[in-house]
């Protein structure tokens, strides 16, 4: 009788200590993916309706792909993809977004490591639910960090002979993106504050209204368009949506 006791106080004390430690292995496995997210949260806000370079990454799951009414700079890949956003897609997403969705606008390159991509989803599954404001402190530490990435680099080559692609014909203003058509027809969205404006007077500056634009930072979607003066700039840009 004591025995048949002792063995079924033992099991439960072997059940507790087994979810104990799964429990902390799973809080750690949160906070290893909150550490990996510092590398998202220069472009994803986790906040509901705080759009930055990329969608607020709130209420992401079963969210189809490219269908936030107020983000208005997904790519047209995205937008007809028909993805659904779960555990699956995602982890196929994170490891190589153009692979997966060929022809999308994402920078990012993509995490290989399986272990790396759990954690980041075991993170974001959490984060991203309604309500759930974890991560702001991730959000808040790498703004710093962020703007690093806002900086252009490399010299500015002679502006008064430019490419069809590099001169400017357009620029429309809706909401919080700017769309900057280029002369040999294409046209490209950019988040406002990753869109500078900026003037060149010398001799190496753009012809007055042929405005040119330059790369800027190292993702891809930072530019700069430089006027020949501080008057056109105004009356370059066209609101509308």
């Amino acid at each position: 009788m004591y025995r048949l006791a002792d063995f079924g106080i033992a099991l439960i004390g072997l059940f507790t200590t087994a979810a104990a430690a799964c429990a902390q292995t799973q809080t750690d496995e949160i906070a290893r993916g909150e550490r990996l997210f510092r590398a998202c949260a220069a472009c994803h806000s986790l906040e509901p309706d705080r759009n930055m370079t990329g969608p607020s990454l709130s209420g992401l799951w079963n969210r189809k792909a490219g269908s936030l009414p107020n983000f208005d700079r997904y790519s047209a890949a995205l937008a007809s993809s028909g993805v659904i956003w779960n555990d699956t897609s995602l982890d196929r997403w994170i490891a190589d977004p153009q692979h997966f969705i060929p022809g999308n606008t994402m920078t990012f390159p993509g995490i290989k490591g399986a272990r790396e991509r759990a954690a980041l989803l075991a993170f974001l599954k959490e984060a991203t639910q309604p309500g759930r404001a974890r991560a702001a402190t991730a959000q808040r530490d790498h703004q710093m960090g962020g703007m690093m990435g806002m900086i252009g680099t490399g010299s500015v080559p002679n502006l008064k002979t430019l490419e069809p692609g590099e001169r400017v014909q357009q620029i429309t203003h809706c909401r919080d993106t700017y769309r900057v058509t280029t002369a040999d027809g294409n046209t490209r969205a950019f988040w406002e504050r990753n869109l500078r404006f900026k003037t060149d007077a010398s001799d190496d500056g753009p012809q007055k209204g042929a405005p040119a634009i330059v790369a800027a930072g190292m993702m891809g979607d930072r530019a700069d368009v430089i006027f020949a003066g501080p008057e056109e700039i105004s009356g370059f840009i066209a609101a509308g949506c």
